[in-house]
């Protein structure tokens, strides 16, 4: 594992000089604000390539010089990125073919970001020569901590050469037109291929793609950007082998009630190509819509997928000390939602808390983005003054980093079953919503102090005690091979309603369902009810009622013992929970989509079957999270507050509190959105 020389938690984030080339007495001011806000790390470079090379081949430096030095004066770091992202005019002007192609075949003008074609030979040239020349000046500089490539890397070309690359794509990997017709069903809508020349990138009519051919044309994108990102290292790898390299990831899903990964590009993939796993952490706090400790779940599931990607502690690349400014609302974090925010991070495996952006722009869209700096360039404002404490804070934990998590719980989760369920026709469209119930079972474990990782099927889940794996639709053979051995050996499954729908071409299985999952799950599925909008069934489990929503999956049992049934409609005191034992193992298939309730009366006795929780309280508090990191001589816990009342909980052991040299034992009382950093001999 390539990590960076740097014993602190990193704390700073993206800076911006060369919008303030013109007011010396700003960038003078910045660094001594720097030093009184405990920033120790600057990410630079990101969208500076046209004050870095204003004309092609004429190239300065000289703002950029100026950041090392003063950072290395005061023992800082560097973050140096490369500038793909945001081109200069005379690039796009001059070589056209750098610009994007859209989906309607529309050749983008300049301007925005990000609207590069990742396939253009020139971009990628031009790419390679201003990297070389940042990698040879800044290479040996004893501030640079680490490599950040581009920035949210996202979007797809329709160019002639991006179709010339898919065709290529295609080929290598069906080698015949006859292997494409039959793994995209192509004789559906008399859609045959005849020629090569025929395959082209899918059309942008929304339900009217070839399922398969969208499916491939996903991965082919992944595997573009991943190319791309590949080819703008290489001067990076070749003069800087030891310094490492990331780039960040999103997430998405703001205003919707959602916030997950971004489903874009397969992450599980890009992940395998970078040193270090980053990424931007905009949570929508103080929401109307759910509880604050809910808002607080969705973020650590995201902070937890992302770690569980290389299954290392990660970077949060961006965050904001205050507010955002693309939401339909921009709220502001509240008193006290910034440490508490920022702690969360490092609860999850983060080792920085770094921000978009240390100062506000003074116009263009980001201008209302929240920063350290506020356009009032003043210390004296609460923004400041919690950025500045929350430092200081971070400066009394530096025994944290590198610290991992241990999980005994999985969670299953693919990008491209999830690109193709939400493709396929049928179902209730909004209400497929894979990873959101991913999220609802995570909720369950979270509100018990219970670690999980996340899991792709492709990573070894082999010894976890209980790994969760609903709606999985698309499934590989070896997938389900993989996930029979698991339970074979004494694992513990859970599955259910969509599962292995289809295979890795998004076609439905002739027959019925795989052999290999009626025997790892005792059941056959027969038809899958799709429920309306306020529509409910009833299943009786442990003669208590508990309400469906959504979809009620018709399964017979073969070998599994049922554990709950339906009450109502033409399937009523049928199956809907399944248990069957396999081996040493137990697979748990879940017919129906429930509400939280059902969730909690079946996960309790599993989890204290299988001894999952931490006990280092009496009973937990939903709204006090509890995480945990190790050393494997100390662990560390964050008790988290994630409400606006003061909670307890009582310690069942003595725990000493790092920051304050305490030892706490007994019933402990928790502030509004307090943290208590508590550490123990494992």
């Amino acid at each position: 594992m390539k990590t960076y020389n740097d014993t602190r938690l990193l704390h700073g984030g993206d800076y911006n000089p060369e919008q303030w080339l013109n007011h010396p007495e700003i960038l003078k001011k910045d660094f001594e604000l720097m030093d009184k806000a405990h920033v120790n790390t600057v990410t630079v470079g990101i969208f500076s390539w046209s004050t870095l090379e204003p004309e092609e081949g004429v190239y300065h430096f000289e703002c950029l010089d100026k950041v090392f030095e003063e950072m290395h004066k005061r023992q800082g770091r560097v973050i140096l990125a490369t500038p793909s992202g945001g081109r200069p005019q005379w690039l796009s002007e001059k070589y056209p073919e750098v610009n994007r192609t859209n989906a309607q075949g529309q050749k983008h003008h300049h301007g925005f970001r990000h609207n590069h074609c990742y396939t253009s030979t020139v971009y990628r040239e031009k790419v390679q020569q201003i990297n070389r020349r940042l990698a040879e000046r800044y290479g040996d500089h004893p501030a640079l901590l680490l490599w950040h490539i581009s920035n949210e890397y996202s979007g797809e070309c329709y160019c002639p050469l991006c179709a010339a690359k898919w065709r290529e794509w295609v080929k290598t990997k069906y080698q015949t037109l006859e292997a494409v017709n039959d793994a995209w069903w192509m004789t559906f809508w008399s859609n045959d291929y005849s020629s090569w020349s025929q395959v082209v990138p899918p059309s942008p009519l929304g339900e009217h793609k070839v399922h398969g051919m969208d499916l491939d044309w996903k991965r082919f994108v992944t595997d573009r950007t991943i190319d791309f990102f590949l080819h703008e290292i290489e001067p990076i790898r070749e003069i800087t082998p030891a310094i490492p390299v990331t780039t960040n990831f999103m997430a998405e899903g703001h205003d919707q009630h959602d916030f997950i990964p971004l489903e874009g590009l397969d992450y599980s993939r890009f992940a395998e190509v970078v040193d270090i796993v980053s990424w931007d952490s905009y949570p929508d706090w103080h929401n109307p819509y759910e509880p604050l400790h809910v808002t607080a779940m969705k973020s650590a599931y995201v902070h937890d997928q992302y770690r569980s990607l290389k299954k290392q502690p990660f970077l949060v690349m961006e965050s904001t000390p205050s507010y955002v400014n693309w939401h339909a609302f921009n709220k502001a974090k509240k008193p006290g939602m910034h440490l508490l925010s920022g702690m969360q991070q490092l609860a999850h495996g983060s080792d920085s808390t770094l921000y978009f952006q240390w100062r506000q722009s003074l116009g263009n869209s980001e201008k209302f983005h929240g920063a350290v700096v506020e356009h009032d360039n003043s210390e004296n404002n609460r923004v400041f003054q919690e950025v500045a404490a929350y430092g200081k804070r971070l400066d009394t934990l530096s025994s944290i980093k590198g610290t991992q998590t241990e999980a005994k719980v999985a969670i299953l989760f693919d990008w491209e079953s999830n690109w193709a369920l939400k493709r396929g026709g049928g179902f209730g469209r909004p209400t497929r919503r894979y990873i959101q119930t991913l999220q609802e079972h995570y909720r369950f474990f979270w509100e018990r102090d219970i670690a999980v990782d996340i899991l792709t099927p492709n990573q070894d889940f082999s010894n976890y005690a209980l790994v969760v794996a609903p709606m999985l639709y698309l499934m590989r053979e070896e997938t389900m091979v993989k996930l029979s051995e698991y339970v074979t050996k004494g694992g513990t499954l859970i599955g259910s309603y969509f599962t292995g729908m289809v295979n890795e071409h998004d076609r439905l299985h002739l027959g019925e369902w795989p052999q290999v999952l009626q025997t790892l799950f005792g059941v056959l599925p027969k038809e899958l009810d799709t429920l309306y909008p306020g529509e409910h069934n009833q299943i009786l489990y442990k003669e208590q009622t508990y309400q469906t929503k959504d979809y009620c999956g018709i399964v017979n049992e073969t070998t599994g013992k049922v554990r709950a049934t339906y009450k109502q409609d033409f399937y009523a005191e049928t199956p809907a929970l399944v248990e069957n034992q396999l081996g040493e193992g137990t697979a748990y298939y879940l017919a129906a989509r429930t509400d939280l309730d059902f969730l909690e009366v079946f996960y309790q006795p599993i989890i204290e079957k299988l001894q999952l929780q931490q006990g280092i309280v009496k009973s937990s508090n939903p709204k006090i999270s509890i995480q945990s990191r190790t050393d494997g001589t100390h662990c560390y816990y964050f008790l988290m507050n994630f409400s606006e009342e003061r909670q307890q909980l009582e310690l069942l052991d003595p725990y000493l509190a790092i920051e304050t040299n305490q030892t706490l034992t007994g019933i402990q009382t928790f502030a509004p959105y307090e943290v208590k950093i508590l550490r123990k001999e494992n």
